[in-house]
């Protein structure tokens, strides 16, 4: 059994910055990818970023080169560094984790956490 919590979210300014994180615990060794998603009002969740146990990084479009993604060495937690931001990215950030297949084939497999609220806004 995984959970994950995250943290980090809250209100900022467009232009402004904030740094997501995610704590995984439990079976913690059956966890080789972990990801960022994030679901706006009124739209689908859609995926953000993911990392996999040997460092690979995908993005989605709208976010490359201003969100970062990365883990700690113990792979317990991931983080996500979103800078530049702009009001379209107000939504519920939710962390995700499981095998590098599950990433591949929906939103049904692996773990996910409750969401934390990014909102920006002048």
């Amino acid at each position: 059994q995984v959970q994950l919590v995250e943290s980090g979210g809250g209100l900022v300014q467009p232009g402004g910055s904030l740094r997501l994180s995610c704590a995984a615990s439990g079976r913690i060794g059956s966890i080789n990818a972990m990801g960022w998603y994030r679901q706006a009002p009124g739209k689908q969740r859609e995926f953000v970023a993911t990392i996999t146990s040997g460092g690979s990084t995908n993005y989605v479009d709208s976010v490359k080169g201003r969100f970062t993604i990365s883990r700690d060495g113990a792979k317990n937690t991931v983080y996500l560094q979103m800078n530049s931001l702009n009001p379209e990215d107000t939504a519920i950030y939710y962390c995700r984790a499981g095998a590098d297949w599950m990433f591949t084939r929906g939103l049904s497999y692996g773990v996910w956490g409750q969401g934390t609220q990014v909102t920006v806004s002048s």
